[in-house]
């Protein structure tokens, strides 16, 4: 019987298992040849079943309706007798097929029992880490890793990279002065860990840090900016500390690099990260060129309504954005269709030209309902919805809909700095709808947890002119230069030996 790098037994031959093993390193690293190095494992031993699954959790992992069939023919046949398989290699086949069914949650939870009896399962504390961030779970995200951690020692080569993962279930508790150590140290054990730098990075940015984010974003940019899935969303938090310097133009010079160009592909989770940094300067009215008019047609050709909430609602922000507004409202149309069903449809209205898919596009099998549906109809609706009314100017109905559900938002996937997106609109909305007590009151909670915050700051002085306190508004923005003239410096004052 073969054994993984951790002594897990699994069905396959030798050099299927080398290449399982290869391919989970690549995993942790984000880096692409992840892909290459699970094909090869299939292709050596089409009976080693963790490589299929591998193979099916790859497709799954990118959030699009799309990938479905793909991870169905990673696995094979769904009537094959798993009978003489391990029952561990039993146990991902339910979870990959559970989540294959709509059921990311059911999935996630079944990973969470490999993990408990396996604990030194790395690809199911991955996988479950990341359907952990999909669904917003910030405690499980924390703790399913914590679950495991004692099972590895400092010997091992691979805790450096758990270590990444807990430190981002930290944040995302608000745990931020821990997470941050726990970060920097998987950093110093690993450099290539992007995980681990993007966990740094959050602490950074929603401790408003943002000096410090910056220069530890420079010093290990050749560790992040290539050769992995995830130096897009990284370019992106660098992106946002540039917004918080003033300087746009540098983030729309990030964007052009790295978020959003002629050769991007039809990636969600690389759209959310362009059609978040734009929305935030569609908020304030500054004008993003042409970029929005791709954006939106990505999302068009790539959307299925239902199937990940997460990305119904940044669709709707490109299509809103590239004035697109009937657009948008087909989608919350569809997004009503599949919160009013039990169920979604097990087939789908095929793209008419150049639009999204608009039937109600969550996969299932039978009536169970899926984890998408279920997300639409609690929060990923209401927060749709929301955005339609302020792109129509209907800033009181913007209003009404976020606040009831904005202590929910988390539900729904992201992470605090990607539903920022959402509180921010809903700050926005307060303003123009002239409800400036909310407005002032969400200022105050925002400047009370991050006090250099220069976004903070720029409604504060807004808010305090309106009200007729011009000595008051004046110090504000004062402390909002001030605040983004520190980023400034960091991000181009040459780096200290410290540093480099």
């Amino acid at each position: 019987m073969a054994a993984d790098s951790q002594g897990l037994s699994l069905t396959g031959s030798g050099e299927a298992v080398a290449a399982y093993d290869r391919a989970v390193e690549h995993l942790i690293r984000f880096q692409p040849a992840v892909v290459e190095a699970a094909a090869e494992s299939v292709a050596a031993d089409p009976g080693c079943v963790m490589g299929r699954v591998l193979g099916a959790y790859l497709g799954l992992m990118s959030t699009e309706e799309g990938s479905v069939a793909g991870a169905q023919a990673a696995l094979g046949p769904a009537d094959t007798d798993d009978s003489p398989l391990l029952p561990r290699e039993r146990a991902h086949l339910a979870a990959a097929r559970r989540w294959i069914a709509g059921d990311m949650a059911g999935a996630g939870t079944l990973l969470g029992d490999i993990s408990v009896r396996y604990p030194r399962d790395l690809l199911a504390l991955f996988v479950g880490h990341q359907i952990d961030f999909f669904r917003g779970d910030a405690v499980n995200l924390r703790d399913r890793i914590g679950r495991a951690l004692t099972a590895w020692g400092d010997q091992d080569p691979q805790s450096g990279f758990l270590h990444g993962m807990y430190a981002f279930g930290l944040e995302e508790c608000n745990q931020y002065g821990q997470s941050a150590e726990v970060g920097q140290r998987a950093v110093e054990l690993n450099p290539d860990d992007v995980w681990g730098i993007h966990a740094v990075v959050h602490t950074y940015e929603m401790q408003a840090q943002v000096p410090t984010g910056v220069r530890f974003m420079r010093a290990r940019r050749e560790n992040w900016v290539e050769g992995n899935f995830l130096n897009v969303h990284n370019s992106w938090h660098y992106a946002l500390y540039l917004l918080q310097a003033g300087d746009t133009a540098a983030a729309l010079a990030v964007y052009d690099e790295f978020l959003h160009h002629d050769g991007s592909e039809d990636i969600a989770l690389e759209l959310l990260d362009a059609t978040a940094l734009l929305w935030r300067l569609w908020l304030e009215g500054t004008p993003a060129g042409d970029r929005w008019r791709p954006l939106a047609a990505a999302w068009a050709r790539l959307l299925a309504p239902g199937f990940y909430p997460f990305n119904d609602m940044h669709a709707i922000m490109a299509f809103i954005g590239n004035g697109e507004l009937g657009r948008a409202r087909e989608v919350v149309a569809a997004l009503e269709r599949v919160a009013r069903s039990n169920a979604a449809p097990t087939t789908h209205a095929a793209p008419t030209a150049g639009t999204a898919r608009t039937a109600g596009a969550a996969a299932t099998t039978g009536a169970a309902q899926t984890t998408g549906v279920a997300m639409t109809a609690t929060v990923g609706l209401p927060v749709c919805r929301s955005l339609v009314h302020f792109g129509a100017g209907q800033y009181q109905q913007a209003v009404g809909e976020l606040l009831p559900i904005r202590t929910r938002i988390h539900e729904f996937g992201g992470s605090h700095a990607q539903r920022d997106a959402v509180e921010r609109t809903l700050l926005e909305a307060a303003i123009r709808a002239g409800q400036l007590d909310l407005a002032g009151a969400l200022v105050s909670e925002r400047l009370s947890v991050r006090e250099c915050s220069t976004y903070a700051w720029s409604k504060r002085a807004f808010l305090l002119a309106a009200a007729g306190d011009p000595a008051g508004a004046t110090s504000a923005a004062a402390r909002e230069r001030e605040l983004a003239g520190q980023i400034r410096a960091a991000a181009y004052a040459p780096l200290g030996p410290r540093h480099e």
